[in-house]
C-alpha cells in the first residue's frame, strides 16, 4: 500500500522527481494500493512541481481526501485504512483497537503544528532560542551561530520557511515559547494571577498581574509572584539562619510547565489562571487530560506519560530541567510531602484542570527544611513509605553504621522472612546497601546518604 500525502512543496529530488512522486510512481506501475491525501481546499499555492503531480493524479482517477490540519489527516487516514483492510483482506479491528485508536487520535492537538505568518522570525526571542538550541544540543551559547540556532529551532518544530515570501516565521507553538507577547497572536496564552486576602475570591485582589510573555519567562514571571505573595519564615540550622518558602518552589514550577504544555489552546477563551489564598494555592489549566488520562489515573500514580502538545512539552523540558516520562505528578507530590505539607489535589472545574496546594496555614513550624540542609538521611517522602520497624533500623545504622539481620530479628522478635522483607526493601528505596554475603552480610547507609 502506497500513502501520498501532497502539500504546498514538492520535497527533494531524486532525479526528475521527488521521493515521494517516485514512490506514488512505482505504485502505480505495481498495482499496489495508493490512498492520497491533499491538503487545503484549493490548489492555487502550490509550486509548479507539485501541481504537476497533482494533474497526474487526477488524470489517474485515484480517489482522493483534502484535509486542513494533522488531526484531520489522522482521522481520514485510519478511515480509509480500515476501509482498505475491510475490503481487500476482510479485517476489521476489535472493539479495543478502536477504542485505543479514537484516544490516540484525540489527544493530539494540531494547534502546535500551525505554521501561520504572523511572527517573523526576526522578530522572536533570539536570546531566548540560543538558549533553548544550547541546551538541547548541550553546547554553550557562545559556541553556536545564528544559522546553528535557527536550524535548531526549525528541527523542533519552532519556526518554518515560506518560499513564498523567502521569510522564517514561527510556527503557533513557536510563538507560545519564543513569542515576546504571544497573546498578540493568540489571545489565551496569558497567565491570570491574581492573590487575595482571604479564603474566597473577592473584586479586590491585593496583588494581581496579567503575564504576557515567551512561556519559558512566563513561568518564572508566576514564580516571582507567588514569592512576594505568600510567608518565608526564617529558620535556625546550625549556626546559619535558612529562609524558608511558604510552598516548594519545585513543585508550582512543574505545576505551572504542565499547564503550558497540556492545556487545551483550542479553546481560545480562557487562560491559565493561578489564585492564591491565605491557606492555599490553585493552578487552573483550560481542558481535562487528553484521554486516554483521567484524573483518576493521575491521582493514582499509574499511567504513561501522554501529552497533547508534545513540541511545547519539549521545549520547556530543556528551560524548567523537567522530564517527559509523565512522573511529573508524582514528582509534585513527592516535592510537597518533603516540603511538610500535605500532597497536592487535582480536579476538574468547570472545564478547567485545577491543582491544588494546601499550605500550612497558622502552623508555619510544619514546614521543613531542604534535607541538603538538614543533612537529613531519608527524604520525609520516602521516609512515609516505611513500617516502624524500618524506621528503627535507619536509626540505628545512623548510630551505629551498620546492621545485621540477626540483630533485627533479636531487637523485634521476628522471623527471618520478616527482618529479609524489611531490609530488602529498604535497599529497594535506595536506602541501604548490601555487603559481603553469608553470616557475615551486613546492610549500611547507601553512598550519597547522610
Amino acid at each position: 500500500m502506497c500513502l501520498s500525502i501532497v502539500g504546498k512543496e514538492y520535497g527533494s529530488k531524486s532525479g526528475p522527481f521527488s521521493i515521494t512522486h517516485m514512490e506514488y510512481r512505482q505504485a502505480k506501475e505495481k498495482g499496489i494500493p495508493i490512498l492520497v491525501f491533499i491538503k487545503g481546499k484549493d490548489d492555487k499555492d502550490r509550486d509548479e512541481p507539485t501541481r504537476g503531480w497533482l494533474s497526474e493524479i487526477f488524470a489517474d482517477k485515484f480517489k482522493y481526501k483534502r484535509f486542513g490540519n494533522i488531526l484531520e489527516l489522522q482521522i481520514e487516514v485510519r478511515a480509509a485504512l480500515l476501509k482498505l483492510l475491510k475490503d481487500r483482506f476482510d479485517l476489521v479491528p476489535s472493539a479495543v483497537e478502536e477504542k485505543i485508536s479514537e484516544q490516540n487520535i484525540e489527544a493530539v492537538s494540531p494547534f502546535e503544528s500551525q505554521a501561520i505568518k504572523r511572527l517573523k522570525w526576526q522578530n522572536m526571542d533570539h536570546a531566548l532560542a540560543r538558549r533553548l538550541a544550547a541546551r538541547a544540543e548541550q553546547k554553550e551559547e557562545k559556541d553556536l551561530t545564528g544559522s546553528e540556532v535557527l536550524e535548531n529551532i526549525m528541527v523542533r518544530g519552532l519556526a518554518w520557511f515560506d518560499p513564498e515570501t523567502n521569510e522564517y516565521y514561527g510556527t503557533a507553538a513557536g510563538i507560545v515559547i519564543l513569542g515576546n507577547d504571544p497573546s498578540a497572536v493568540f489571545p489565551q496564552c496569558r497567565f491570570l494571577a491574581d492573590a487575595y486576602r482571604a479564603i474566597v475570591p473577592d473584586g479586590d485582589p491585593m496583588d494581581q498581574e496579567d503575564i504576557r510573555c515567551p512561556a519559558p519567562a512566563a513561568i518564572e514571571r508566576v514564580i516571582a509572584f507567588i514569592d512576594r505573595n505568600t510567608r518565608h519564615p526564617m529558620r535556625v540550622v546550625g549556626l546559619d539562619r535558612v529562609r524558608l518558602d511558604e510552598y516548594p518552589p519545585e513543585a508550582l514550577r512543574e505545576a505551572l510547565v504542565n499547564a503550558v504544555a497540556h492545556r487545551n489552546y483550542e479553546d481560545a477563551g480562557r487562560k491559565i489562571m493561578v489564585e492564591l489564598f491565605p491557606d492555599r494555592i490553585v493552578i487552573s489549566s483550560p481542558g481535562l487530560p487528553p484521554k486516554p488520562l483521567t484524573i483518576q489515573k493521575l491521582r493514582s500514580g499509574k499511567y504513561k506519560p501522554c501529552s497533547r502538545n508534545p513540541v511545547l512539552a519539549q521545549s520547556l523540558s530543556y528551560f524548567h530541567r523537567i522530564e517527559e516520562r509523565g512522573s511529573g505528578f508524582r514528582r509534585m507530590h513527592v516535592q510537597m510531602i518533603d516540603h511538610g505539607l500535605e500532597a497536592p489535589v487535582l480536579s476538574e472545574e468547570t472545564g478547567y484542570f485545577q491543582i491544588l496546594f494546601k499550605g500550612p496555614g497558622e502552623n508555619t513550624g510544619r514546614l521543613r527544611v531542604s534535607a541538603a540542609n538538614t543533612k537529613q538521611s531519608v527524604p520525609p517522602s520516602i521516609e512515609e513509605k516505611l513500617n516502624k520497624r524500618q524506621k528503627q533500623i535507619v536509626e540505628h545504622v545512623l548510630k551505629e553504621g551498620s546492621v545485621t539481620s540477626g540483630w533485627c530479628r533479636k531487637r523485634f522478635k521476628i522471623a527471618y522472612n520478616t527482618a529479609f522483607i524489611d531490609l530488602s526493601n529498604l535497599v529497594k528505596l535506595d536506602i541501604f546497601e548490601k555487603v559481603g554475603e553469608g553470616r557475615s552480610t551486613k546492610y549500611i547507609l547507601k553512598k550519597g546518604q547522610k
